[in-house]
């Protein structure tokens, strides 16, 4: 794990550790769930569900902030080369505002990992999927 890497998630678990007033946990950790079941299960339209209208995708292939129906593609598009056999959480915390962040590993049929990171955004009472990076290790 490179230092920079671990600085970046010293940094998230200090600033994000505290439950806040938004999403509560109980429905955080469907949301969750439901999000790295799809994962598993290589379900593109399982995680668009989650998509607000325009979501910030970092993955191989593709970076930037796109619809919620070019993120469907372009994640179906990744599943169809890389196959998903596992996702492990390796942490999960929750920002004052009420988001909700999940650092992740998603090991692949191929034998692949990808180290993820997504975040649940709250705003106006509304929770979506706002952000998503797949790195490949």
């Amino acid at each position: 794990m490179s230092c920079r890497y671990f600085l970046c998630i010293l940094f998230a678990l200090l600033l994000f550790s505290h439950t806040g007033p938004g999403l509560r946990a109980q429905e955080a950790d469907r949301m969750v769930s439901d999000i790295v079941k799809a994962f598993e299960d290589g379900n593109a339209k399982g995680i668009a569900s989650f998509f607000g209208t325009n979501v910030e995708l970092s993955m191989p292939r593709a970076e930037g902030t796109f619809s919620k129906s070019q993120s469907e593609i372009i994640i179906r598009d990744f599943f169809s080369r890389d196959k998903p056999s596992s996702f492990i959480i390796i942490y999960h915390g929750y920002s004052q505002d009420g988001s909700v962040f999940v650092i992740g590993r998603l090991f692949t049929k191929n034998g692949r990992y990808y180290r993820t990171y997504f975040l649940i955004k709250n705003l106006s009472n509304s929770h979506f999927l706002h952000y998503l990076q797949l790195e490949q290790q």
